[in-house]
Parts: C-alpha cells; structure tokens; sequence
C-alpha cells in the first residue's frame, strides 16, 4: 500500500486527541486520528469521567431516597447492581456514538491499529506508513499498580471498579486524591463499608488545607473511615477476601479485611512502545518532554493529554492543549496555558473544585496574602439541599484573587465562574459589586467577596 499523507496525524482518540483533531479539521488541515481500540473517546470517555460520574449519580439518587425524610418523602431503594452497570454502559455508548459522529462530520479519518511514531514524522500502523507535516501524540494513560501487586478479582484499578460484576460488600481504597475518593462515594452511598487509606499527611492532598479538612469531616459523617498519613506495607489475596496491612508512624501496623482492595495511586503516562526513541522524543519520568507550546524535543511532534509532562491529568486541561496544539500548528499565535487556571474538580460528596493558587502556594510564592471563608449553611438555599461546606478565597492585599476553593454542594458547577474571575484577574471589590440570584448556592461566591471586600452582608 501507498504512503498516505496527511497534514496533522493524531496518535490516541481520547479528549486531547479528538480536540486538536477536531480543531485541526475546523482550521481547513486533512486530518487522520490513529486508534487502537474499537471505540473512541479513550481513558475519559470509556474508563473514566463519564462511566464514574453516570456511578455518581446513581449513588446521589440512592443518597437521596435514604434522606428523603428529611424533606418529608417517606421513600424506600434498593440497589440494582447490573442496572447501575447497564446504565452507565447505556451513556458511554450515547457519548461514544455522538462523538464517532462528529468526527465524522467533520472529516477526519479513523486508521484503525497500533501506531508508532517514526522519523518524519510519521505513524506506522500495521505495516502502513502515515505521513504528516505534524504528529501529534496523545496516548493518554494507565491506572498505576503498587509496586508487586497485580491486577486480579479482589485487587483492582478503577477500570475494573467500573464493571464489577456484583456490589462488594466493604472495599479499601488505596489513595485519597480525586479518583479514591469519588469512588469511596459511589460505594459508601450504595451501602458499602468504605476504609481510605492516604499516604500523605491529608485527604485530598493538592487541595488547600481547610478544603482537606471539611471534606474529611464530611466523610466522617457519612461513615467512610479515612486515615491519612499511613504507609500501605502489604496488601495480599486471602481468596475469599484481601488483607491490606498499614501503619502511621509511631503507631502499630494494622490490617483491615475487605471483599475488594481498590489501588487508586495515580495513573501513569502510554509512553512505551509507540517508537518515540526512533523520532528523537526524549521522555521526563516516562512523560514525554514538552516546552511551553507542547512542542516535543523532535521537530513537528507535539503531545498533549495525560502522555505530556504538564502539570495536570485532567479531561478539560487535555481539551484546552489539543485546541492550542492545532490552532499553532495553523499558524496562530496562542498563549502559553496558565494551568493554574484550570479549574480541578472532584465529584466526591461533598464535591471539591478549586481554581488558582492554595493559600500555601500562595505564601511560598511571596504573595502578601489575604484570605475569608464562608460557610455555605449560612444560605438558605444549602439548608434546602441539606448540605453544608465553605467557599475560600485567597487574595493579593490590595490585589486581585489569587484562589478560589470550595467544597459542598455542586461546587464543580459553581467553579466556572470562580475561574474567570481567576483568570481576569479580578479584585475582591469588583466582585462584591456583582449580585448573586436568591435563593441559589452561587450566594456562596458572592459572600465571600462581600465578607473579602469588607461589606459582608449574611455573615459578621
């Protein structure tokens, strides 16, 4: 078969890879995505937000049935394990379908297989040889295993707590970031006996620290066990369960039996075995080495996702690098990405999302820093939902926000409008001049930049 040429070549269909293919396609260049697996929409799509979030849901429906009480419903549930399953199958292939589609419409072309990168650049797939003007490489990642543990029926990543056969009666969680804890969420709402375990001195440890706090408290609440600064020494099948032995320093080592061990310590960079030594792509931690522009050290090969070594492994930050990576390689001038001002979500319960820089962050960067909290049981419209949390934000002294944190309710809704005052650099004062609707959880914001700005109105 004939070399094929292409202007930009796509290695991986996840959300950086079918970002800047469809961006690239919009700018007018022939586009071709190379994929190994049957479906598109890789890591985010098929293994990870959309099937954990359609999980999450369900348990906030349970959650909401067991309280509906409180609201004067008198509702009973029980969990249908297989239609949970078949229902988060049933949105994967909706969004798969919709996606396939649209990649479609907008003319690119799908190779099917296992492409390299080679010199060029181009992409060898199954013996045919893809040339292009530019690669892109956009892998993605994996669920990183405990160093001498293997994947197996009581041991398992969060790949395979998405398909679980049947409903484990108690899990441990290995790792307290945001994969650990929404899925500490989704088993505590539908009846598991949940024990997390932290390596770091905290839950939720890239948060600020009295984001950490609330949410350990929340889930203390809730009756999820989590122990944070502990150091996981063994974790063995039992056969008809697992033992997972761990210990705080200073303290005697403990072991806590379950049905299922979930390891959720990060995910790790698909870097081997695509041929990036053969093209000049050096590797940082197996990440692949990126400058400011995501610009590799091999001429016209760029990545983005999960597979570039950038500070976040996050669908959106992934979408917003393949936009940039194709709008540069159509000659436009784009700015390098502020990743501080990528909003991070987690949809645990209670939800955490922050925008910016932590209060230490801040400090450590020599800022002159002033903070406020507010607690969200001060609205009226938390009390409604039943929930409570805080809103904090941190602020140059007579300057513009420099963070903006919140745990509670549907805070990773509320984060988009914490980051564009983030990114416009907004100060407090012109914040505080910009009312809230009422009765809505919004308010949050809003009376934090009252209380900053120095005219709190609901609070002292």
């Amino acid at each position: 078969m004939a070399d094929e040429t292409y202007d930009v070549v796509v290695l991986g269909s996840g959300t950086g890879g079918y970002a800047t293919a469809l961006r690239a396609a919009e700018l007018g260049k022939r586009v071709a995505i190379v994929e190994r697996e049957e479906r598109l929409g890789g890591t985010c799509l098929l293994r990870g937000c959309i099937p954990s979030k359609a999980l999450l849901e369900s348990a906030a429906v349970m959650d909401r049935i067991n309280r509906s009480q409180e609201w004067g419903i008198n509702a009973s549930g029980q969990v249908d394990w297989p239609k949970v399953v078949e229902a988060e199958r049933h949105i994967v292939e909706k969004k798969v379908s919709g996606l396939t589609g649209l990649i479609k419409a907008r003319k690119v072309d799908v190779i099917r297989g296992t492409g390299k990168l080679a010199a060029g650049p181009a992409v060898q797939v199954d013996g045919r040889t893809i040339r292009a003007t530019d690669v892109v490489l956009a892998t993605g990642s994996y669920p990183r295993m405990l160093p001498g543990l293997e994947v197996g029926d009581r041991i398992i990543t969060s790949d395979q707590a998405l398909v679980l056969d049947s409903l484990p009666s108690s899990v441990v969680i290995i790792g307290a970031g945001a994969i650990g804890l929404e899925f500490a969420t989704v088993f505590n709402s539908l009846g598991v006996k949940v024990r997390v375990l932290e390596a770091l001195p905290r839950i939720a440890p890239l948060e600020d620290e009295d984001l950490s706090k609330e949410a350990a408290r929340a889930f203390k609440k809730k009756g999820i066990d989590s122990f944070a600064g502990v150091q996981v020494t063994e974790v063995k099948d039992a056969g008809d369960r697992v033992e997972v032995a761990y210990r705080a320093e200073g303290k005697e080592p403990q072991t806590v039996e379950a049905d299922v061990c979930l390891v959720a310590v990060g995910r790790g960079p698909n870097s081997e075995g695509i041929g990036l030594e053969n093209a000049g792509v050096e590797l940082d931690r197996k990440y692949v080495k990126v400058d400011g522009t995501l610009q590799t050290t091999a001429s016209h090969v760029w990545a983005v996702g999960d597979v570039a070594a950038t500070p976040l492994q996050l669908a959106h930050s992934s979408f917003l690098e393949g936009m940039s990576v194709a709008e540069r390689i159509a000659g436009q001038e784009v700015p390098e990405i502020d990743y501080a001002g990528i909003p991070r979500v987690t949809f645990s319960s209670p939800e955490i999302s922050s925008v910016g820089l932590t209060e230490a962050q801040a400090r450590e960067r020599g800022h002159d820093v002033v903070t406020t909290k507010f607690n969200f049981q001060v609205l009226a419209k938390a009390n409604i939902v039943g929930e409570g949390g805080i809103v904090k934000v941190v602020a140059e002294k007579e300057g513009p926000v420099l963070g903006v944190h919140m745990v509670g309710p549907h805070v990773t809704e509320l984060v988009a409008e914490a980051t564009l005052i983030y990114n416009w650099e907004a100060w407090p004062p012109d914040v505080a001049r910009l009312i809230h609707p009422h009765p809505t959880l919004s308010e949050g914001i809003g009376e934090a930049f009252l209380s900053l700005a120095g005219k709190p109105l609901h609070t002292m």
